[in-house]
């Protein structure tokens, strides 16, 4: 199975984007067509990978994390991450619940319409990886080549005002200027305790943890499974920065999995 393309890169800006649906990637994408030199028409699904492969006017492409790593050295690259559990649940809404079809790839899963949240997990569980559907793909899996991480700076959805406040300085002092805030796209669910009426026990907990235990020891490893899944305030914290790929190994063995 070939590599999907999961990071846009921008060329004259040198700089690469680790996309991660459902963690505000409908705004950083509405915020990176601000370094177009010529703005979309209105109407146009800036959203699709259609767009930022092939109507930039060859300003943009979409790259694989391998190609993503080769360029590592001579580019700025970032990501943002969501709260492993959160994410979960708005997948689950979105593309189980609130629409009448989940998207062709889910459905090869054997994903169907209205099935109940631990059946949505039972099926995730019984599929391979590489047959997933980018809205459930660990964000490991979106950002990571073996044990490398390969966006220089990953920040976090919860803390995204000061996060990408930190990552608009790191541009602007390499010529880039982005957004000082980023648009709201796609906003649905407000309730922040509403985690907690899916992971009511430790069966589906341990469940979402067998897919996505290493998002939460990769990226949350600062605060505990019950405050992930309560959607406490998290700590506050450097956003993940890693100059070098060797740094970013360094990082997996020494800091993710302290």
């Amino acid at each position: 199975m070939a590599q999907p393309q999961h990071f846009i890169r921008v060329k004259q800006c040198k700089l690469l984007y680790g996309r991660v649906p459902k963690a505000a990637n409908s705004s950083i994408k509405a915020a990176l067509c601000r370094l177009l030199s010529e703005r979309p028409p209105k109407g146009t699904k800036t959203t699709s990978d259609k767009f930022w492969q092939n109507e930039t006017n060859n300003e943009t492409e979409l790259i694989t994390l391998r190609k993503a790593r080769r360029y590592r050295h001579s580019h700025s690259s970032f990501s943002f991450v969501r709260n492993p559990f959160d994410r979960l649940i708005a997948a689950y809404n979105n593309k189980v619940i609130e629409i009448d079809e989940p998207p062709l790839p889910m459905k090869h899963m054997g994903v169907h319409h209205d099935m109940s949240f631990e059946s949505f997990l039972d099926v995730l569980i019984d599929t391979s990886i590489h047959r997933y559907d980018v809205h459930v793909l660990p964000q490991s899996h979106l950002l990571c080549l073996g044990r490398q991480v390969i966006p220089k700076f990953v920040g976090r959805v919860e803390q995204i005002d000061e996060h990408w406040g930190i990552l608009r300085g790191i541009l602007q002092r390499q010529g880039i200027e982005v957004m000082q805030s980023l648009p709201q796209k796609n906003v649905r669910r407000i309730k922040k305790n509403s985690l907690q009426k899916y992971f009511y026990n430790d069966v589906l907990i341990d469940k979402a943890l067998q897919i996505y235990g290493d998002d939460v020891s990769l990226f949350y490893n600062d605060t505990s499974i019950d405050s992930l899944i309560a959607n406490a305030p998290l700590p506050q914290v450097i956003p993940l920065q890693s100059r070098s790929i060797k740094l970013s190994s360094w990082l997996w063995n020494h800091v993710f999995k302290r």
